[in-house]
């Protein structure tokens, strides 16, 4: 009998895997077309997430859990190669699915992307941007690209296309960036989830002009160049600290834990925070101390 379930930590593969570009895999290979022109590409995933995972363990005998496929009917765990696909049209009543049909059935947009459109990028909501691929072009195929790319930087336009992976087919936003093209799958409109009272504002609530005044003078002081490489995961560096710290049997700090502010009036708060914020900028070293944060959990 389980005594209770630990977790362990470790790496993940897939993030250490997407660091090097003599690594990456491509994820799609096809022919980017609009009009008459055609140019064979590859797509590869743009960002992964790096993390460290924690494994659920044994607390007995400290082993990882499996999570086997376990077949009711047959009353025995299953092996993948005896896995196969179905859709339940009925309760416990399934359609198969073959592999071989599968690829019967994919669409011209699984060999093709097809620019249909090129719109204004000012025109997209990023709300509607899903994941992230890097086009880069087949040999030979460089000068079309090259083309392509120059014409969506001159117009300031972004490629609509739609393009079948993962047996799914997807519309596609394409747009220069870095001096390459980069390819975004987009939600649908009826994917856009709709919250009763977002983007409602009560008619009875009035700002003054003073409150309005300090609210864009406390935007300013924050305002900056936007510079990802200062943000960073606090909760994954301070996780990592602390597997750091308990393999070499160190203690650890823990996290302060914030206080809850007091309640003061807006216009006090809003003064106290330009206050501050100016106050800050003035003593900002140049490298933000986010960067260190995840330190303070190895200990002395």
């Amino acid at each position: 009998m389980c005594a209770g379930i630990h977790v362990v930590a470790c790496r993940d593969s897939a993030a250490e895997r997407g660091k090097g570009a003599s690594t990456a895999h491509s994820v799609w290979k096809g022919s980017l077309s609009f009009g008459l022109l055609t140019i064979p590409i590859r797509l590869f995933t743009a960002a992964r997430g790096e993390r460290m995972n924690l494994h659920q363990i044994h607390q007995e005998c400290k082993t990882r859990l499996r999570q086997p496929l376990f077949c009711p009917t047959c009353e025995r765990n299953v092996e993948r190669s005896e896995v196969i696909r179905g859709y339940e049209h009925v309760d416990s009543q399934y359609v198969l699915v073959e592999d071989e049909e599968l690829k019967k059935i994919t669409p011209r947009s699984g060999r093709v992307m097809e620019i249909v459109a090129f719109v204004k990028a000012e025109q997209i909501d990023p709300i509607y941007f899903d994941s992230s691929y890097f086009a880069l072009p087949e040999n030979d195929s460089e000068k079309a690209y090259a083309w392509l790319l120059k014409a969506l930087e001159d117009k300031n336009r972004v490629a609509i296309a739609t393009v079948t992976m993962h047996q799914r087919e997807y519309t596609v936003f394409i747009r220069p960036r870095e001096h390459g093209l980069t390819v975004h799958t987009m939600f649908f409109d009826n994917e856009i989830r709709r919250v009763e009272g977002y983007g409602k504002i009560d008619e009875n609530i009035h700002l003054k002009p003073q409150e309005i005044k300090l609210a864009e003078q406390l935007v300013e002081t924050l305002s900056e160049d936007f510079e990802p490489s200062k943000y960073h995961h606090t909760f994954q560096q301070n996780l990592k600290a602390l597997i750091e710290s308990k393999q070499k049997g160190r203690t650890f700090v823990e996290e302060p834990k914030p206080g809850r502010a007091p309640v003061i009036d807006m216009m006090e708060a809003l003064k106290r925070s330009v206050r501050q914020s100016e106050a800050a900028n003035k003593n900002k070293p140049n490298r933000t101390r986010r960067d260190h944060e995840g330190r303070r959990l190895l200990a002395s």
